[in-house]
């Protein structure tokens, strides 16, 4: 098979800060595809970039295949959240007599699961807010805060992030999420790697139709 072992977490001979984060996660409440990276300068794993996320909680982290996460992204969870009818200061967690007042799930603003989709790119510095859903093939600027959802094979940036353009017309978009290239075989994936790296949907679609 043509490509890296998706099962080890350093793909890259001699090299320690690139790693695949699906071979090296230990929480059961993150999931991440296959081929997917992250680019760690510090030599930090994957998961000390995932802030806040207690299982009790209940909500994951999903990420898709082929996804690229640059140096210092992190994600907020759910467990940042702060009661907001009243109150912010978090009383309960000082003990001494204040643990009476510890919020249930239902007083604190849970935003569900935070997902990302199959070839999203995500560069440095990025932060990703509880609950957001990036879609498939969108682009994420550096220094970016992400507070809501990301429409597929867009480009945003900015704090918080705003669209900045679409990537292709909204016929090729339609095409791409329609051919699901990550989820095809890898043999598949190898054999059309051309058309796959150079946007070329028209003959990876024919291609794949034959």
């Amino acid at each position: 098979m043509l490509g890296p072992n998706p099962n080890t977490i350093y793909p890259i001979s001699n090299n320690k800060s690139v790693q695949f984060i699906k071979p090296s996660l230990t929480k059961p409440n993150i999931e991440v595809g296959d081929f997917s990276y992250y680019d760690s300068k510090q030599g930090e794993a994957f998961e000390e970039q995932v802030l806040y996320h207690y299982e009790f909680f209940g909500d994951k982290l999903i990420i898709g295949k082929f996804c690229s996460i640059g140096p210092g992204t992190t994600f907020i969870m759910n467990g940042a959240n702060h009661r907001m009818d009243g109150s912010t200061y978090p009383f309960n967690i000082f003990g001494n007599g204040w643990e009476s007042h510890t919020p249930t799930l239902e007083n604190l603003p849970i935003k569900g699961d935070t997902e990302v989709g199959n070839d999203v790119w995500i560069g440095r510095n990025v932060t990703i807010m509880p609950g957001v859903k990036i879609g498939d093939g969108a682009i994420v600027a550096a220094e970016s805060v992400v507070t809501k959802n990301i429409e597929p094979y867009t480009v945003v940036g900015g704090n918080p992030s705003r669209l900045i353009k679409k990537r292709f017309s909204e016929e090729v978009i339609k095409n791409w999420l329609q051919i699901q290239w990550w989820n095809l075989d890898i043999n598949l994936i190898n054999e059309n790697l051309d058309y796959i790296v150079n946007g070329d949907v028209v003959n990876l679609k024919r291609n794949l139709n034959k």
